[in-house]
């Protein structure tokens, strides 16, 4: 059984002697805890929340918090006779100057020769060999001994082999010995490795079955909770009239505690309430910040009422956004594929789905580097921050060109390790209804089907032209409400007749800025018809028929209900229509 003495919070100190407490442990503890007490693994990788504070449930919604080396060292290992910690920084340290003193006379005594300072050198060949030598020392001696290794990253780095130093493979070579040689796997020694993210470090290391891997998650909303509630006595937390701990709580979900006190800190300095307003904006910089550019907020003032035509695919949104209202998120697919040529919507039919139903909608921006594992590293950091913002909707457009597929080469596999990363938790079905995807394309043929099946993007729904003067007309009255024209009266539909143009969203609300732009240079408010003859007259919609004719006839063939369909393809022979987009292809030069 673990037991713990001491935790620093702030300049407090509070104390509990000899309280077992493997049951109140988070989660990620409990399985570390387990893991030691197996005696089968004495090296840990944690990784994940590692920079933030960590809570310690006292008693029933009471926290305590504590950086990670002091929570490994207090109240993991806090019974343990030598605590050592290292990294390239700071070289070797102790828990206490008890320790340390034990250390330097210990191995004073074996090498007399030696100066002090070598014993606790940054560089990790050089201190990796004495605290072995010390380690060897204190095993006959029954000592319990944990070592910490903070930023693990620059110790064992991602990477080819023949790309490390000889000093990384030196500290690869020696971890690797340290969990497999029997003399530290029968004695009480534990190795923890600490980093963010498991993919910067060498995944020789990470994926022998001797390393112990703990994920320490992002604070949930108790923990939340609890940390704004700590803040409040201290008489930092401002919050708005009718807003309490647990409301911000919830609302500041995919904030780590640091990330929390900032903004609590920033409200008490700027005399500000925290409201529903400023605690929205804070939150979006801060996690665009800690994505690194990564996840983009997709702000949005609309909702399905701004969307014009493709009634039923307004009808799936409008009722996955009651099943989510009503808390049912156990029949919602996992994610959703939209298809369909360009300008038909796409996009902005997504975001008018997030304003719905009042989640917030994030678009992944590239996370490729030319750098050898900096890719998967961002991913990585990527999909832990999407876990903690639950529930949330993820916008990933030109979908096709984004993810890529497991075939493609010339970049030593990173493509196919990131598409096996993406598949496996778009698949995991424990978000499902709480991380909803979006991929959107008007090449969907071009996506691989390890995405499009069911447990990924399950429903597959397409976006087409308008097909009737209604449909064109009732676009048209969408569009300038969108757009906040001001249109002195006319019939619409005479004016769209009179110009048999196919057209698109897009290409309608250019026509509409077009004739706003005439009226706005001849000083009217208003936009009149023969603006909006002028402008149709001259506007030439882009020609690419082949390419537009081959965006229409994949999206048909990825359509699961004829309800979506032009009224033009819903009876083709489906051999038919595949040899017609072989066709297409061959004609355009693809494959």
């Amino acid at each position: 059984m673990f037991f713990y003495r001491e935790i620093i919070v702030d300049d407090e100190q509070l104390i509990v002697k000899n309280l077992p407490f493997i049951k109140i442990l988070p989660a990620w503890a409990q399985e570390l805890s387990y893991k030691y007490l197996s005696k089968t693994a004495n090296l840990y990788i944690l990784h994940g929340n590692i920079r933030d504070l960590l809570p310690h449930k006292m008693n029933e919604g009471e926290f305590v918090f504590a950086r990670i080396q002091d929570y490994i060292s207090e109240v993991l290992f806090g019974s343990r006779d030598i605590i050592a910690f290292y990294d390239r920084s700071s070289g070797v340290a102790f828990y206490s100057d008890e320790m340390a003193r034990d250390y330097q006379t210990a191995l004073a005594e074996r090498y007399p020769d030696m100066d002090g300072a070598d014993f606790i050198a940054a560089e990790p060949d050089q201190s990796f060999f004495y605290l072995e030598k010390y380690f060897l020392m204190n095993i006959p001696r029954k000592k319990r001994m944990v070592l910490i290794l903070d930023y693990a990253e620059t110790i064992i780095p991602g990477g080819d082999m023949i790309r490390l130093s000889e000093e990384d493979r030196y500290c690869l070579v020696t971890l690797n010995r340290w969990s497999h040689d029997p003399i530290f796997t029968r004695g009480d020694v534990s190795i923890i490795l600490l980093t963010e993210n498991l993919a910067d470090l060498s995944q020789r290391l990470v994926a022998s079955p001797s390393t112990v891997k703990v994920s320490i998650p992002l604070p949930d909303g108790e923990v939340r909770a609890s940390f704004l509630k700590f803040m409040g006595k201290k008489g930092y937390f401002l919050p708005d009239r009718g807003i309490n701990a647990e409301g911000v709580a919830a609302i500041t979900s995919g904030l780590n505690l640091l990330n929390l006190n900032r903004l609590v800190m920033e409200s008490y300095s700027e005399d500000v309430a925290l409201s529903l307003e400023y605690l929205r904006q804070k939150k979006k910089e801060i996690i665009e910040n800690e994505a690194a550019g990564l996840l983009e907020f997709m702000e949005t003032a609309h909702d399905l009422s701004y969307v014009s035509g493709h009634e039923f695919v307004k009808k799936r949104f409008k009722n996955a956004a009651r099943a989510i209202k009503m808390g049912r998120l156990d029949v919602l697919p996992m994610g959703y594929l939209i298809a369909g040529p360009i300008g038909t919507g796409k996009s902005f039919m997504v975001s008018a789905f997030a304003g719905e139903i009042g989640i917030p909608m994030v678009k992944f921006r590239n996370f490729r580097s030319k750098w050898q594992g900096v890719t998967e590293s961002n991913l990585e950091k990527v999909l832990n921050i999407l876990k903690s913002m639950a529930p949330v909707a993820v916008m990933i457009d030109e979908a096709d060109a984004f993810l890529g597929d497991r075939d493609q080469e010339g970049d030593s596999g990173t493509s196919n390790r990131v598409f096996a990363q993406i598949a496996s938790f778009m698949g995991n079905t424990e978000y499902r209804g709480k991380i909803i995807w979006f991929l959107i394309t008007c090449r969907p043929d071009l996506i691989p089907i390890d995405l499009k099946r069911q447990g990924r993007a399950e429903e597959h729904l397409a976006l087409f032209y308008p097909d009737t003067d209604a449909e064109r007309e009732a676009l048209f009255d969408v569009l300038v409400r969108k757009l906040d024209l001001s249109i002195r009266k006319f019939p619409v539909s005479e004016v769209l007749k009179k110009f048999r143009h196919e057209f698109s969203g897009a290409d309608l609300e250019a026509v509409l800025i077009r004739a706003k732009l005439r009226a706005a240079m001849s000083d009217r408010a208003f936009v009149s018809r023969e603006d909006m003859e002028d402008a149709l007259a001259d506007f030439i919609p882009p020609a690419y028929p082949h390419e537009i004719e081959l965006q229409n006839l994949v999206a048909v063939l990825e359509c699961t209900s004829k309800e979506m369909v032009p009224r033009r393809y819903r009876n083709p022979d489906r051999t038919k229509l595949v040899q017609e987009i072989r066709e297409l292809k061959s004609l355009l030069g693809e494959r």
